[in-house]
């Protein structure tokens, strides 16, 4: 008989449990999920959890120690202060300029990556594209404080045609917004013009569409799953940006700034403040479902 020594036993052992696993794909299959539906569970939705009960909280107006009591009265006063609702009003047209700023530029770009550029080349323009994403966030945005202020770039660009660039404020916080969130977009009009199949273009033409109905017909049905998709990060990065506000926005505040500012002050209404955007973006979310945006993901 051959000696059973702790080597052999301990491959005997792994190859059992080797065999129960194959013969269970759904233990399998939940033990490689475990691990990360716990860090989904209790570091996501719990921080979730946590900012929205803290939102009920109160803050005591002479020690400003938070008082662990329910109340609405945040809410409330989201609801009636001017301020509060005019930075949220503000804050949701930002997300929304940047986002269509982003599919208008993104368009024509990714078609000519797409459709145009010869295949060879076209791999090392999406490189490209991605390029400006390895570089620093705060290094690009600081760059374009540089470039919009008083004497920088855009002023010398312009002076030969009597303009002056727009300075410091909410079109500068737009356009810095949108050169730092485009290829969010790009990449999945990219990815769906790649996909559009040659053929209904060379029929489009075929039965004499223009180029125009060509594109509104054709193009864009197919094309707005991906624009979709774009538009979830550019609005949602958007929405919740703080610091590029802060660096290129002047006086503007957008509700970022708010809720940093709270947090020492009145955490309590800080998490309020901070549950706008993530109602905003659920809501958000729900729309772009209609269009199949999430499962071009």
């Amino acid at each position: 008989m051959t000696a059973v020594t702790p080597e052999t036993a301990g491959r005997d052992r792994v190859r059992r449990l080797a065999g129960a696993l194959h013969r269970r794909p759904r233990l399998r299959l939940s033990l490689l999920l475990t691990a990360p539906l716990l860090w989904l569970a209790v570091l996501y939705l719990g921080s979730l959890t946590v900012l929205f009960v803290s939102a009920f909280w109160t803050t005591d107006s002479f020690t400003s120690q938070v008082v662990k009591v329910f109340s609405t009265d945040n809410f409330q006063e989201l609801l009636t202060t001017p301020v509060f609702r005019q930075v949220i009003v503000r804050s949701i047209g930002v997300a929304l300029a940047v986002t269509v700023c982003c599919a208008v530029i993104a368009f024509p770009l990714a078609f000519y990556t797409a459709r145009v550029a010869r295949p060879k080349w076209r791999p090392l323009l999406v490189v490209a594209i991605l390029t400006p994403l390895w570089a620093s966030y705060l290094v690009k945005v600081y760059a374009w404080r540089l470039i919009l202020s008083e004497g920088g770039l855009a002023d010398w660009m312009l002076r030969p045609f009597g303009l002056a660039g727009p300075g410091f404020g909410l079109p500068a916080t737009v356009l810095t917004l949108t050169y730092l969130w485009l290829p969010y977009m790009i990449l999945p009009v990219h990815t769906a013009l790649e996909q559009l199949p040659g053929g209904l273009l060379d029929a489009s033409a075929d039965l004499g569409a223009r180029p125009w109905r060509t594109f509104r017909s054709v193009v864009l049905p197919m094309v707005l799953p991906g624009v979709a998709a774009g538009s979830v990060f550019t609005f949602s990065l958007s929405l919740g940006d703080y610091i590029t506000v802060q660096i290129v926005g002047g006086k503007t505040q957008l509700i970022g700034n708010l809720v940093y500012s709270n947090i020492e002050l009145n955490l309590p209404m800080a998490a309020a403040l901070g549950t706008v955007p993530v109602v905003v973006i659920v809501l958000y979310l729900l729309a772009m479902r209609r269009t199949g945006a999430l499962s071009s993901l």
